[in-house]
């Protein structure tokens, strides 16, 4: 949610961020309700100081047995309390107009954030390794998986319909110990918290995260009032909300493995093979809650976080920064992290870590107090990352670890979470 003051004092640079992202300007429309909403509210303040004072002034005519006065005074009441109603529901109807459009308008980009339509204005900031390559032709994970007879697509879609996959025996487990790997690395090494969050929330909770109002059709609703989470971001940043927090406690730094469930909406005929694209998948998440002045290093600090799995894990990478056409509703910068994969030839995103700024912060009422200040707070910085996506990352060991024979090699990092297995046999389960 975007700050009205800031608009009302700076409505040329409102416009010019909107502009970035390829959107008209809408600083007049936006002021225009706003006039509207301060007007009512000014014309409903004067009827309630008058009809006040006209009601003590009665009391003081009765007194002064000026029974004419009284008459006028309170003709004056009745009228009052007759108008005021609806003017209170003129205050109402324009304050829920801007706050409507208001949750409609996405954040706006960083300074540093490069200009472009889409992601072919995204920018290479670096790149960790050298992409695999084999002495053979390269399979995708889902041939090799079914090969395998350890991933099944039909069995799910015979339950489920299309995006879905069913795991069994060493890949069911290999997508544990990923995850169980990332939880360690997250919680023992850098400091997050882990949680186990609700994955049902209620519209605020995703309003507050920006999916809701305007991507209600990406989600994937109960009929009776719930949400099944997108990410975790959405409880693990929700932890906040409604809250003060006294600066002391910032950072505050969460991490969960959860499912993610997407309707994958507008998804036609992309990824349509395979574990890139599914409605329901694992992921690992980072949240963070940190102050203005320290978000930009928190967002650095986390998208390193992101890319020690991958490097502990021996698989090539490469980071890019979105251009303004390309990040996500709710983010002012945005980092993803893409792996190679060489079924594919290609590096896929793998991850994506978001500086929000204050954005979701208004939209949740999260505020913290400065170190010595008793009496001002301000809204805090919240940042969300994937550390990793879970599936994905499964993939992109079995496109990278995969050997001749149709077997996959075990990272060293996950042996021990696989029980001292080192290779998933080509023979099966």
């Amino acid at each position: 949610m975007h700050d009205i003051r800031f608009i009302r004092e700076n409505p040329a640079a409102f416009d010019e961020g909107l502009g970035r992202r390829g959107l008209p300007s809408m600083s007049r429309q936006i002021l225009d309700i706003d006039q509207a909403w301060r007007d009512a509210t000014k014309k409903l303040q004067d009827m309630q100081s008058l009809r006040n004072d006209a009601s003590k002034k009665i009391g003081q005519a009765k007194a002064q047995k000026n029974e004419a006065e009284a008459q006028r005074l309170m003709a004056d009441v009745a009228r009052l309390k007759d108008e005021i109603p609806a003017t209170e529901l003129r205050v109402r109807e324009s304050e829920e107009a801007l706050n409507e459009l208001l949750s409609t308008i996405p954040n706006l980009p960083a300074a540093d954030v490069p200009d472009g339509p889409d992601e072919t204005a995204n920018k290479e900031t670096r790149r960790v390794g050298t992409p695999r390559s084999t002495n053979f032709a390269a399979k995708q994970h889902f041939d090799l998986g079914e090969a395998l007879k350890l991933m099944d697509f039909d069995a799910a879609s015979k339950m489920s319909g299309a995006r879905f996959v069913l795991l069994r025996g060493q890949l069911a487990r290999l997508e544990r110990a990923i995850a169980n790997f990332m939880l360690d690395l997250h919680t023992e090494t850098f400091g997050y918290q882990e949680v186990v969050p609700p994955f049902l929330v209620r519209d605020q909770a995703m309003f507050g995260t920006a999916q809701l109002p305007k991507f209600r059709d990406d989600q994937f609703g109960t009929t009776n009032g719930y949400w099944l989470i997108p990410t975790a971001e959405v409880p693990l940043t929700n932890q906040v909300r409604e809250t003060i927090l006294d600066e002391a406690q910032l950072p505050m730094r969460f991490t969960a493995w959860t499912p993610c469930f997407r309707s994958e909406a507008g998804a036609a005929g992309k990824d349509t093979r395979g574990m890139i694209r599914l409605h329901q998948f694992s992921k690992v998440e980072l949240v963070s809650i940190t102050t203005p002045e320290n978000s930009d290093a928190e967002h650095d600090r986390m998208t390193g976080c992101a890319e020690e799995v991958l490097k502990r894990l021996g698989l090539s990478f490469r980071t890019m920064v979105l251009s303004t056409g390309d990040m996500g509703f709710a983010a002012r910068k945005t980092f993803d992290i893409e792996v190679w994969l060489p079924g594919q030839n290609a590096f896929r995103e793998i991850s994506s870590c978001s500086n929000c700024g204050d954005f979701q912060a208004r939209r949740m009422d999260a505020r913290y107090r400065p170190a010595g200040d008793t009496k001002g707070t301000r809204f805090v910085h919240t940042l969300n990352g994937s550390g990793l996506a879970v599936g994905r990352t499964l993939v992109a060991v079995l496109e990278n670890y995969q050997q001749a024979d149709g077997s996959i090699a075990i990272p060293d990092v996950l042996k021990s979470y696989m029980g001292g297995v080192e290779v998933i046999a080509a023979h099966g389960a």
